[in-house]
């Protein structure tokens, strides 16, 4: 057994657990390197590896049936019941009970952009970054109800430095600092297929991020959870970086979550055809609401329809969610009521033997509607694919950087028709500001559309 002034018990605990092959090249190591090397195993859970190791292959599902929904309303009733639902989140926004928390820990690789994906210029005229338009949609919602609006971004080891950088160059596009937190997302060590840890390089750990899910952790370890506390804020509106036409905070939406006592609200469209790659919403057998991932739900599922001739399993999840402050802090706070880790078998660059190899590794991670089913207390909410879902994960294709624009164009220029106000002929491309507008109302009808091919008003 090798030893270290200081960090007996760690080392101890690596044997204990026959993680010992990690002090392979021990000898080769600098005094520097070894202790930032120790320093990082006492972070780690072994027993926890122990488990997520052991339990890696039961994954299971109960019975399930379509969930319940609030649909767009057709009835009086329906509309009547949206009325209230809207002057009731009204209420809620101008208290200052919520905050928008974005998950931007990705890169734009995909989009052969290098970078933070929220730095990808996306807006269709102006140009701007999806970091920027959701920003100043936050600004806008300040000024609109005469409130701070709290401002929670989670980055990545990967994109932090630079997503505080972009921030700080731009006087965080008009948020005050103390009303911005940006914070990392954190890390879990991967394993080979023995269940050995594995080795980023000679004296540090592979680790990957945590999954999406591990953004509600995140909150809690980071700080960001008992500031909000402290703030009075009690729901947090989540959403992710690539989706330029969220609204962020809806008040339709928000305030059915606090009329129904919801514990979390989850957006949802309709699925465009059986196989989209989004997932459903599902009722379990015990009543608990939760969503399937596409690639789970049996194809007959997916397939299946009512007597309406629309699809049964038609409620996909776009990844647009409200938590309670409250109920977040329970599932982070170390208890048996937590989020679930999935594994997946990938193919991982490791440190092995004095050389990087590539080898079959088991990644793990959290995904955020595993938090659902840990309620009763839930609302899911249906809203228009044109009016709210744009996801910018492609070059070009469907979900991609064009559909976005072209979606983003769209919705601004029916904002301006609902207002009365013409656009030329000549025009083929519109967008509005989030600091003039983050819905119809906002805009004045009196306003004058420039006659020109692409019109950009702020």
């Amino acid at each position: 057994m090798i030893t270290c002034r200081g960090y007996d018990e760690v080392i101890r605990r690596v044997y204990d657990h026959g993680q010992e092959h990690l002090f392979a090249e021990w000898d080769d190591l600098s005094e520097d390197e070894r202790e930032l090397f120790l320093r990082e195993l006492a972070q780690i859970d072994f027993d926890l590896m122990n488990r997520l190791y052991r339990e890696r292959d039961r994954a299971a599902h109960m019975d399930f049936r379509p969930a319940p929904y609030i649909r767009i309303p057709l009835t009086d009733d329906e509309r009547r019941e949206r009325r209230q639902a809207l002057e009731r989140g009204i209420e809620v926004i101008r208290s200052g009970r919520v905050a928008a928390f974005v998950v931007a820990g990705g890169q734009g690789s995909r989009l052969g952009y290098d970078g933070p994906k929220g730095k990808f210029p996306v807006g269709p005229v102006s140009g701007k970054t999806l970091f920027q338009i959701h920003a100043e949609k936050i600004v806008r919602y300040g000024r609109k109800y005469n409130i701070a609006v709290p401002f929670l971004i989670m980055t990545s080891d990967e994109n932090h430095s630079e997503t505080v950088a972009y921030f700080r160059e731009h006087d965080n596009f008009g948020i005050a600092q103390g009303d911005l937190f940006i914070f990392r997302q954190n890390m879990i060590p991967s394993l080979d297929r023995s269940g050995n840890l594995l080795l980023r390089e000679r004296h540090s750990l592979f680790k990957n991020p945590d999954g999406h899910g591990g953004s509600l952790t995140a909150l809690h370890t980071s700080g960001a959870l008992e500031a909000m506390r402290e703030r009075g804020i009690d729901i947090i509106s989540y959403f992710q970086v690539d989706n330029p036409l969220v609204s962020i905070l809806d008040p339709v939406f928000i305030g059915f979550h606090d009329l129904r006592k919801a514990d979390v609200s989850s957006k949802a469209l309709k699925k465009a055809y059986p196989e989209e790659k989004i997932g459903v919403f599902v009722q379990f057998s015990n009543g608990r609401i939760g969503v399937i991932e596409y690639s789970d739900l049996p194809e007959e599922k997916s397939r299946e329809t009512e007597a309406s001739g629309e699809l049964a399993y038609a409620a996909g999840s776009i990844a647009i969610h409200l938590f309670n402050r409250g109920f977040i802090e329970r599932i982070t706070a170390g208890t048996e009521i937590s989020l679930p880790f999935h594994t997946a078998e990938k193919k991982l660059r490791s440190y092995v033997r004095g050389e990087f190899r590539e080898i079959a590794g088991l990644k793990f991670e959290k995904f955020v509607f595993d938090a659902l089913p840990l309620t009763e207390n839930n609302v899911v909410f249906e809203t228009l694919r044109e009016e709210e879902f744009a996801p910018v994960k492609n070059p070009t294709g469907i979900d991609s950087v064009e559909s976005a624009q072209r979606l983003m164009s769209d919705l601004h220029r029916s904002w301006l028709a609902a207002r009365g106000i013409a656009v030329s002929g000549a025009t083929t491309v519109v967008e509005i500001s989030p600091l003039l507008a983050v819905e119809p109302g906002d805009i004045d009808p009196s306003l004058r559309v420039p006659e020109t091919e692409r019109v950009y008003l702020e």
